[in-house]
């Protein structure tokens, strides 16, 4: 249940998320209720503790702590200039522009700028909630100090997290993963006609999530290991389960298909396999196959400190035998390309369970087993001995700043929304506001904006409901209510990053009995809730589209050049290390990709979204990222077989690959090109299959015995794939002029 747990919520972010700020606001609560205070200034501190304890994002606990104090003065100075300003109507309003400019211009020095930023924002929005005077200031001056110790308390001594703990459990999370992976590829070698497409969809949603996991570990390699060394031993041992889990699934599909199942099968919903996915023939090998699948997720599953007897270095050995020739099985080529990959992942399990656990017991080794582990020790020796220094981009100034157009942005919408809002509400008015402020938070594209915007108004629709039917329930038993409050908060916090209008609709729920904690509560109050929600979102579209707009069309396609760029750049320093060229740094070039991509999936959401009118448009979107998603594969896999190539004898470079993998990097660079600019005169060029350019001969050696027969197998599907992106984005392959 745990494992299941770790798998479903990687490193226990979003648990731990919740229940720290519950925990934060409970203690504050607990506080002033035992000081007796009125429920409003209740209510003030509740919300001040949340705003303390969500905003602070940095990962060392010492910064945290630099920011929750400077966060205390920030937040008294704002209640303050909110309650002093509160009765001048024009003055206060131009104050609150000015503040939500710099809150989020404030967002280009970093998390510390970020916090800084919503907590002022957070806190004059908390004054105006519970109408704050400057009579009542020096009580609320108390609130908010307790409501700042208490979510220091929840941080540092209750629910303490540090960043080397996060990334232990990001680690466990991705060990769970995998272990769910290859079950749903025993799933997959079993399933008959009818399940095969249900399985193949999981396959799919697995293979997304163990990489989702391994990025997620990418962004906590830094501050989570002692030096730099160890984190670039885990980066690597990590690319290599990944690599070698997703060929695995790749090797079963062909399998169970008539032909070689394309790459894209395993990234684009929908495709299903050539043959239907039956198997051509029950073989004997079949169920050998199954029992060293299960072999397989038990070593993941299973730490080395859990680990007793002989049964698991059995298991082990056996596994690794399958990387020689000679212990392969007796079956279809198909079949017996599925136990070489077998091996290989097995190779990559070892490694992954000695920089996760730590040195093993090697006294039941088998020859096959310590030449694992001696490739294993030469990697481990040329990756501490390498260090390399990554040139910076420069960063774009003025208007051109993605923080300071928002700001603009951010402030005129505000202007509007304030002045609509006052006209349906002179009481309520500030929800329009907290909605366009809201509706810009990790948002680029107008196209964003107008997503988020639809999920905010279902979400607070859906709230509005609930929150009616508990107010009548509650009615005025002031502590049930904020036991529901906390449960709100909770799944507010656990739900954000899966559901925009999940949570949209636990915070209408939890406002609903906040207002009746105030006493302010009416089924008008909520509807009138709903009605600033969709002003607040509609100004926030306007300012997008009309100032300093960045349309979706013009972002996707900003972010495709940038994935093309880094797809070019490390195809050619993978094949260029394949032809004897320097080595480089080819698993961090992998990652640049990887996080390209997953930027580049996030914008295009607008456009794959089931409510977009352009279906085509919307077809297309998803197919082209399925393409590059299959770029990407092939990409680490070059990447990961080159990084091979220094430290392991059996495996030699050859010089003709550069010339072969020419025209795939001139494609790349011709279609980022044509991105870039639609008038380009760039062209794709077509012609023979890669291994064909090679001289007669080339591919005369053991299959996985040299390095040409993966890399060109790579390289063709690779080449496949970027001519496949040509078409749907407009461009016509020429035969090659060469």
């Amino acid at each position: 249940m745990w494992d299941r747990l770790a798998a479903f919520d990687p490193g226990l972010l979003r648990l731990t998320a919740g229940l720290r700020t519950v925990t934060a606001i409970a203690l504050t609560l607990t506080v002033l209720g035992l000081l007796r205070v009125p429920v409003q200034h209740l209510v003030a501190g509740a919300i001040a503790s949340m705003a303390a304890t969500f905003a602070i994002r940095e990962k060392q606990r010492s910064q945290q702590a630099v920011t929750l104090v400077l966060g205390l003065p920030v937040a008294l100075a704002s209640v303050s200039l909110s309650a002093l300003l509160n009765q001048r109507v024009v003055v206060g309003d131009v104050f609150f522009v000015v503040l939500i400019f710099c809150a989020v211009y404030s967002r280009r020095f970093g998390d510390r700028g970020t916090a800084l930023g919503l907590i002022g924002f957070q806190v004059y929005f908390l004054s105006l909630f519970v109408n704050a005077t400057t009579s009542g200031l020096p009580a609320l001056y108390g609130v908010i100090g307790v409501a700042f110790l208490c979510s220091a308390a929840a941080r540092f001594v209750l629910l303490p997290q540090t960043p080397a703990g996060t990334l232990d459990r990001l680690r466990r999370a991705f060990r769970a993963r995998l272990g769910q992976l290859i079950a749903t590829q025993i799933e997959l070698l079993d399933a008959g006609p009818d399940e095969v497409e249900k399985v193949l969809e999981d396959l799919r949603t697995g293979t997304a999530r163990l990489h989702e996991t391994a990025l997620l570990i990418q962004g906590r390699l830094e501050d989570g290991t002692s030096d730099e060394a160890t984190a670039r031993l885990l980066q690597r041992r990590i690319a290599d389960a990944e690599i070698a889990a997703e060929r695995l699934g790749l090797l079963l599909l062909t399998a169970r298909s008539a032909e070689r199942t394309d790459t894209l099968t395993l990234h684009l919903p929908g495709a299903v396999l050539p043959s239907g996915g039956e198997l051509p023939v029950r073989e004997e090998a079949t169920a050998v196959l199954r029992r060293d699948l299960e072999a397989l997720r038990l070593l993941v599953l299973r730490p080395v400190g859990e680990a007793s007897g002989t049964a698991p270095a059995h298991l082990r050995n056996r596994l690794l035998g399958y990387r020689e020739e000679e212990n392969l099985p007796t079956a279809s080529p198909a079949v017996q390309d599925v136990f070489r990959g077998l091996g290989e992942a097995a190779r990559a399990v070892l490694g992954l369970r000695i920089a996760m656990d730590g040195p093993q017991d090697e006294s039941d080794d088998t020859p096959a087993t310590i030449r694992s582990r001696a490739e294993l020790d030469a990697e481990d020796a040329a990756i501490e001995s390498s260090e390399e220094d990554e040139p910076t981009e420069p960063e774009p100034t003025g208007l051109k700043r993605p923080t300071t157009r928002a700001a603009v942005q951010v402030a005129v919408g505000s202007t509007l929304a304030i002045a609509g809002g006052e006209l349906l509400s002179s009481q309520r008015w500030y929800w329009a506001v907290l909605t366009c402020w809201i509706v810009f938070i990790n948002t680029a594209s107008t196209g964003e904006i107008l997503v988020k915007s639809y999920r905010r108004l279902v979400g607070t629709v859906l709230g509005v409901v609930a929150g009616i039917a508990l107010a009548g329930l509650v009615g005025h038993h002031i502590w049930t209510a904020f036991a529901l409050v906390l449960l709100f908060v909770f799944a507010m916090f656990y739900t954000a990053p899966l559901s925009y209008t999940l949570m949209s609709f636990f915070v209408t729920a939890m406002l609903g009995l906040l207002y009746t904690l105030l006493n302010t509560y009416s089924a008008s109050v909520l509807l009138l809730r709903v009605e600033e929600t969709a002003l607040g979102a509609a100004c926030g579209v306007i300012a997008a589209a009309v100032v300093l707009p960045v349309h979706t069309g013009r972002r996707t396609n900003d972010l495709l050049a940038a994935v093309l760029d880094k797809l070019a750049d490390v195809t050619r320093a993978a094949v260029d290390q394949l032809s004897g060229g320097a080595p480089a740094d080819l698993v961090d070039k992998a990652r640049d990709l990887d996080q390209a991509l997953a930027d580049l999936r996030a914008a295009t959401q607008p456009l794959t979204h089931p409510i977009t009118p352009l279906r085509s448009r919307r077809d297309t979107a998803r197919y082209v990222v399925a393409l590059l998603e299959t770029c990407a594969y092939h990409g680490r896999s070059l990447a990961a077989t080159a990084e091979l190539l220094p430290t392991h004898p059996s495996i030699a470079a050859d010089p003709r690959l550069r010339t072969a993998c020419g025209r795939i990097v001139h494609n790349i660079e011709a279609i980022a090109a044509h991105v870039q600019d639609p008038r380009s005169t760039e062209t794709v060029e077509s012609g023979p299959s890669i291994a064909s350019l090679l001289e007669p001969g080339t591919l005369r050696t053991p299959r996985y015995g040299r390095v040409t027969d993966r890399v060109l197998r790579h390289l063709q599907r690779l080449d496949e794939a970027v001519s496949g992106l040509a078409r749907p984005l407009g461009m016509a392959p020429e035969p090659s002029r060469k």
